[in-house]
């Protein structure tokens, strides 16, 4: 069984759930170190159930603007506490906070113990969280229990570039690693490769997020979802060193956001105020920042200092005075579209199964509902590795990738994902109009096409990477033009109207 995975910890539930019935599973991914796995930049944490199933899947259908498919919800729901119980407390131990603060393993106390916390547009306290870096204490210890797995093999530092397809079966892909090439063939391919950051100016994920899974699914022909979802995170701090999060559940303990003239504005927006649903509160702070030039998290009517003490220690060696204010804006954070599969995981193509950020299992609708990312990935993790075990490699004669023509300078691949980022961001970003969707479509049709003619003759993971977020930035901008509707994420700015271009359907290079 072979993996390709940027979001690495959504692939090693897969790999976990395989290995136990004994599969030799491949877990391939592009990542150096933790750091560069979207998981480990999940600041939130876990929502599950807790004893009231119901509520929690009335709240994502709410937060996705009554868009989210109710049996997807209903799939979530009912399996969250007993995966989060059986993965991350008794099998991984994750420390999760308790209400009294003792540092007493979890695996030994009573759910009750717990700390839930609230995050925007939850009913309920039901956010299982480490501090605020949830994602890295469950991805150390996924790691952990997956290198001292016997039947699963850890190929660090190696690319998917394209998948292996024999007349609409998935039977591996070729993996890159040091610039060797080579095919590796599967009985289930499962594809757990994170979101597109890579895509826009300023976003949360971590680099290299670059919409691989998508693309080569799309390309191979399986059918894909909701593309043109691609939710904003309200409160991000952006500058030199990049871009950090600061955590929806620093509002949910009562943080607010202010406007450069000192006003608290999204109650004027809002009757949930900070605690609207994402898609709400990213355009009232993209709104004020247009008017008054900046905005703020006032974090001065909570304790940040000792309920976040990971956020104070990243804002002081970034030099943010937190206590006067924390300078936010919307970055990219999450797509809530993705490669389409069933309850099981499994695509439209026979063998190839997607869980996490790049498959649309229907959840999210047009807007996800904060702290159910690292869950749906968990309960999909579990369920797509149960299935797809018990298929055996069928090896085939495949031909060499083409790499016959001098490799392209260093620079070729930046300065084309400049272009990309520019048009993504100023065209296809919080706010749509019809006429620049049109606009964007076609500069994403000539860049494609560009990249597409060098991809026929050379092979490189940063050109697969440029091919991979061209098409996916095209399909994105394809579905947003053919979306008529504000909805959630996707928010149209005139009533101009919209139409689907034919020309900017993706074809295989």
């Amino acid at each position: 069984m072979s993996r390709e995975v940027d979001q690495r910890e959504t692939s090693e539930r897969a790999s976990g759930e395989t290995a136990r019935s004994d599969a030799e599973v491949i877990l391939a991914t592009k990542a150096r170190r933790p750091e560069d796995a979207s998981t480990w930049w999940a600041q939130g944490g876990i929502a599950i159930s807790r004893d009231d199933p119901k509520q929690f899947k009335q709240d994502i259908i709410d937060a996705s603007a009554g868009t989210a498919d109710p049996e997807a919800a209903d799939v979530l729901v009912e399996n969250a506490n007993e995966a989060v119980r059986d993965v991350l407390v008794e099998t991984l131990s994750v420390p999760f906070d308790t209400a009294d603060g003792s540092d007493d393993a979890v695996a030994e106390r009573g759910g009750e113990d717990f700390d839930f916390g609230k995050e925007a547009a939850h009913d309920a306290d039901r956010i299982l969280h480490v501090d605020a870096s949830t994602g890295s204490y469950v991805l150390e210890r996924f790691l952990a229990f997956v290198d001292d797995h016997p039947d699963i093999r850890v190929l660090d530092d190696t690319a998917a570039l394209d998948l292996i397809t024999h007349e609409g079966e998935v039977r591996g892909a070729y993996l890159e690693s040091s610039g060797e090439v080579r095919p590796v063939f599967a009985g289930a391919t499962v594809l757990a490769t994170g979101g597109v950051g890579d895509l826009y100016p300023d976003s949360t994920n971590p680099a290299g997020s670059t919409g691989d899974g998508i693309a080569m699914a799309a390309l191979a022909g399986a059918d894909v979802a909701d593309m043109e979802f691609v939710q904003f995170h309200p409160t991000a701090h952006v500058d030199e060193s990049g871009t950090l999060l600061i955590s929806e559940a620093v509002r949910g303990e009562g943080a607010t956001l202010r406007n450069a003239y000192g006003e608290r504005f999204m109650p004027a927006y809002d009757e949930d105020a900070e605690l609207a649903p994402r898609d709400v509160v990213a355009r009232a702070v993209k709104n004020e920042r247009e008017v008054s030039g900046e905005v703020f998290l006032d974090v001065s009517d909570i304790d940040f200092e000792e309920r976040f003490p990971d956020l104070v220690e990243q804002c002081e060696r970034r030099g943010i005075d937190w206590e006067t204010g924390i300078p936010v804006r919307p970055a990219q954070h999450f797509l809530c579209g993705g490669v389409a599969v069933d309850e099981w995981g499994r695509t439209s193509l026979d063998g190839l199964y997607a869980v996490g950020e790049c498959a649309h299992t229907g959840v999210h609708g047009a807007n996800r509902l904060a702290s159910t990312s690292l869950l749906e990935g968990l309960v999909w993790g579990l369920r797509a590795g149960a299935d797809a075990t018990g298929r055996d490699p069928a090896p085939m004669d495949v031909p060499d990738l083409d790499d016959r023509d001098p490799a392209l300078p260093d620079s070729f691949a930046r300065e084309k994902f400049t272009r990309l980022r520019r048009v993504m961001g100023e065209y296809v970003g919080i706010e749509r109009d019809p006429d620049e969707l049109e606009r964007a479509l076609g500069v994403l049709r000539r860049l494609k096409g560009e990249v597409d003619a060098y991809v026929r003759t050379r092979t490189s993971r940063s050109l697969y990477e440029l091919r991979n977020a061209s098409v996916v930035a095209l399909l994105i901008a394809r579905a947003a033009a053919a979306n008529d509707e504000s909805v959630g994420t996707h928010n149209l700015v005139s009533d101009d109207g919209t139409s689907t271009d034919d020309e900017a359907t993706v074809e295989t290079p």
